[in-house]
């Protein structure tokens, strides 16, 4: 008999999926929902950054400046109370891991806010941090040191696991995974998504673009998995983005990644497909002959020679001649 369960960034989860944060994870009836379907953890909705400086931004009529500052003080206090009786609420509902989200693009307060969250009982906080790195005038390595930075001042100052949610515009995701981690990362989720961007040409002007991933977008995780899991192996890694599949699953975990975060497959089919994907999983690894996730996880990372070569590759001209 096989067992799905996992360990990822000192958390024990009875399976390797993740609810990962989105507006339906705001709902402790949702969470309930994915616990009682099988997920391992949960992944609140996110406290956003750019959400709070937005809605002060919104309130602000040139006033003086104490009060401008009184102003901005209530409603970040406001947003983070909400947000606690968010965790508080979750962590009666929930018996699996309960990890809080802060969506973050600068190196600001997260250390008062993180401690806070730790204190009304999550179990461990995941800082996504979201950045578009466009200045002309750019200092090489200073996107890398804000990341370092972040995860820094903020895992200094509580005892929950800190857990990296990083972007893929990173001129070196080895290099940083093992920054992080000597940061005190204990996990790192490989990638976060910026928001989709399209445009509409009837109305020449922005829209948004398709919100979901899809199996098609697994393929950059499952590289950076497989090489980071292989190169950093004191971090856990945890795979998101196009796993809409038991079989995207597996090759997560094949990759080397001890988790998943799953939030799309989630929000289009429903809980249902959590136990799905575990079913799927168990079968697999049944007729594999693997009793434990560990028995097989990073069994295609680059920590060998032909595999890292196959990871590591570029080109793909060979590829397409061979197509007739």
């Amino acid at each position: 008999m096989s067992t799905i369960s996992t360990r990822f960034a000192g958390l024990d989860l009875r399976s390797p999926v993740i609810v990962g944060s989105s507006s339906q994870t705001a709902s402790v009836t949702r969470l309930t929902e994915y616990e009682n379907a099988g997920a391992g953890a949960v992944v609140l909705k996110s406290l956003f950054e750019e959400s709070i400086t937005m809605e002060i931004a919104a309130n602000d009529t040139d006033i003086h400046p104490e009060a401008y500052d009184y102003l901005a003080g209530y409603i970040s206090e406001k947003v983070l109370s909400d947000y606690l009786d968010l965790i508080r609420e979750a962590k009666k509902a929930c018996t699996v891991p309960v990890i809080a989200s802060i969506a973050c693009h600068t190196d600001g307060k997260w250390e008062e806010f993180a401690a806070r969250i730790e204190e009304a009982g999550a179990d461990a906080l995941e800082l996504n941090i979201m950045s578009l790195c466009t200045a002309r005038n750019y200092t090489p390595g200073a996107f890398e040191k804000m990341n370092e930075e972040i995860i820094a001042h903020v895992a200094g100052k509580i005892g929950i696991p800190v857990i990296a949610k990083i972007g893929s515009n990173l001129t070196n995701p080895v290099s940083m995974c093992d920054r992080l981690s000597a940061m005190g990362a204990k996990g790192v989720v490989l990638f976060n998504r910026f928001y989709p961007t399209d445009i509409d040409i009837e109305r020449m002007d922005f829209t948004t673009g398709n919100p979901f991933t899809s199996s098609a977008d697994l393929t950059l995780p499952l590289r950076w998995a497989g090489i980071v899991s292989a190169s950093v192996p004191g971090l856990p890694v945890a795979v998101s983005g196009g796993v809409d599949s038991w079989q995207g699953l597996v090759k997560s975990v094949l990759s080397g990644a001890s988790a998943v975060e799953v939030a799309s497959s989630v929000i289009r089919q429903g809980a249902s497909w959590i136990a799905e994907a575990n079913e799927g999983l168990e079968h697999w690894m049944e007729k594999k002959g693997f009793g434990t996730i560990e028995d097989f996880r990073g069994k295609l990372n680059a920590s060998d020679p032909e595999n890292a070569d196959r990871l590591m590759r570029t080109q793909f001209i060979r590829h397409f001649s061979e197509v007739h």
